[in-house]
């Protein structure tokens, strides 16, 4: 990806009117008002290893395999939330890893992090480079240098157990590959994150990722029958059997640990298939209130949707839930405005499919809701990866743009929205600029559901970062004090850290740091992250 935008320079797309119209006359930004990437004024910090550090991490891991070439370093320096994206922009000067290192074998991965502990070097594991919570940011945590370790070389599908319905990755291995190599046997892991084109497995094991069919195929911590995590202390496999009473599942202690216990190199989930057919559905209700009692529903009876999606008034009106490439033009092709957008698809055999559907849409008109037909869910579909190089577009013509995310049970859901949206607003307006915050049910469990908020102002002042994080801030304060998690699939990262520890309570630090200390005695995994 490039620098400074969540993806390449060739994915770049103009704005169309509709969008700079909003901009123009909602916010008052046009593309003289945003603030531009300027390559030649990037500066990466240096190196501080020397000839014998990289002599000793060439030896480790072979020749070819070891970088101190800016051009490696400054990609691995920072993530692709939207303060990473402005940091680019506005403060040139990079705090960058002293190195780049790709081991190829857990044995290499072992050496290198004994090496690290021995030389008071910090590791911090690097996948697709997805990390919007500052997972990845190089913090050396005290110690006098740290390096990327990048996966890349853990690249294959290792193994597949088509009885079982599992496979074996590499941690490097991405997405879109994984689907790739999936296909060949006729199987599909079902996992499509919005960072999807770009993100590892071993990022969305490390992360607890939620993808677009978790309503479906679930989360992808769900998804995950064992993986293995290289320690400083030695490896663990975790799980042998699809379910165990011999003491506290491992896997829980090592997913979402984000490289703060060591480094996953491979992961074990479940497959399933390549579904027959997909069906798609959309529904408009009246509010809010009314289509998410109705999305309660249809979780809470089983009726089995893959994906289901219920946007509220905002986010339905400026058409962020079907395309990104028709925002601002209208509320649909039904012609009608106003009220909520719920998308469904329905996967697998013609006969399942088909059943589900029809249970759906029997419980969802049941609950006030009216048939919009397929086209609405089939344009989301087709488009569903297009919103973070549309928030690169919006960022280079003066707009703020972030999302953030949380979940809570269903009798908060209401309160937890209203409440994290005035927080926005106030916020926002403060700083000068009216605020668009919109919001969506995307993941949903029988007891609750997460709220997805997507956040759109105008830069104001010198320093839109601060802006930014001050308005990130009074969100997580009012999720924190509202019954919300501090993050329900973007996990905690360096972001979100300040706020774990009222979530958790004091036993459960005691607990995070104790597991620290024993596996990783010398502090050396990803400093910074996770641990309060």
């Amino acid at each position: 990806m490039a620098l400074s935008r969540w993806g390449t320079d060739a994915e770049a797309k103009d704005l169309n009117e509709g969008i700079r119209g909003l901009l123009r006359d909602v916010l008052g930004v046009t593309a003289e008002s945003g603030v531009s990437f300027d390559p030649a004024a990037v500066v990466a910090s240096p190196s501080k290893l020397d000839d014998d550090d990289i002599a000793a991490l060439i030896a480790l891991v072979g020749p070819g395999n070891v970088s101190v070439e800016d051009a490696q370093r400054l990609p691995r320096a920072r993530g692709k939330s939207t303060p990473d994206l402005l940091a680019w922009r506005l403060r040139p000067e990079v705090d960058c890893p002293d190195a780049v290192v790709a081991p190829a074998s857990d044995d290499e991965v072992a050496a290198l992090l004994e090496w690290c502990g021995r030389e008071s070097v910090a590791v911090v594991p690097f996948g697709g480079g997805t990390s919007v919570v500052g997972g990845l940011n190089p913090d050396a945590g005290g110690h006098r240098a740290v390096v990327s370790v990048d996966l890349v070389r853990f690249d294959a599908l290792e193994s597949i157990d088509t009885v079982s319905g599992e496979a074996v990755f590499g941690a490097g291995v991405t997405g879109p590959r994984a689907e790739e190599l999936l296909a060949e046997h006729g199987y599909s892991l079902g996992h499509f994150p919005q960072s999807f084109p770009y993100a590892s497995l071993g990022g969305y094991a490390m992360t607890r990722s939620s993808g677009q069919s978790s309503a479906g195929y679930g989360r992808f911590d769900e998804m995950v029958r064992g993986l293995t995590v290289v320690t400083p202390v030695g490896t663990i496999e975790s799980s042998r059997a699809p379910a165990s009473a011999a003491g506290p599942d491992l896997r829980q202690w090592l997913l979402g640990s984000e490289g703060a216990f060591g480094v996953c190199t491979r992961v074990r989930v479940r497959i399933h298939p390549v579904p027959e057919v997909v069906r798609h559905e959309a529904f408009r209700f009246p509010d809010f209130a009314t289509g998410a009692a109705a999305v309660r529903a249809v979780e809470q009876q089983g009726t089995g949707p893959t994906v289901i999606r219920l946007s509220d008034e905002t986010e339905t009106m400026v058409n962020l839930a079907t395309a990104t490439d028709s925002i601002g033009e209208g509320a649909g092709e039904d012609g009608e405005s106003g009220g909520c957008l719920c998308l469904c698809l329905f996967e697998g055999t013609v006969e399942h499919a088909e059943s589900r559907h029809a249970e759906t849409r029997a419980l969802l008109e049941a609950h006030g809701g009216v048939s919009l037909g397929a086209g609405p869910a089939e344009s989301w579909e087709h488009g569903r990866f297009g919103a973070p190089v549309l928030r690169d577009s919006l960022l280079d013509n003066g707009a703020l743009v972030e999302t953030l995310e949380t979940a809570t049970d269903w009798s908060n859901i209401e309160k937890l929205r209203d409440v994290v949206v005035v927080a926005l607003t106030s916020s926002l307006e403060a700083s000068g600029t009216p605020a668009l915050v919109m919001c969506h049910i995307s993941h949903v469990y029988p007891t609750g559901a997460s709220l997805y908020f997507t956040v759109v102002a105008g830069q104001r002042g010198a320093d839109p970062l601060t802006q930014w994080l001050d308005a990130k801030r009074a969100a997580s304060e009012a999720i924190g004090a509202n019954g919300g998690t501090i993050t329900h699939h973007h996990a905690v990262g360096a972001d979100h850290r300040p706020y774990l520890a009222a979530e958790i309570g004091e036993v459960g630090v005691a607990m995070l740091r104790a597991v620290k200390a024993a596996v990783d005695p010398h502090g050396v995994c990803n400093p910074g992250t996770l641990i309060p």
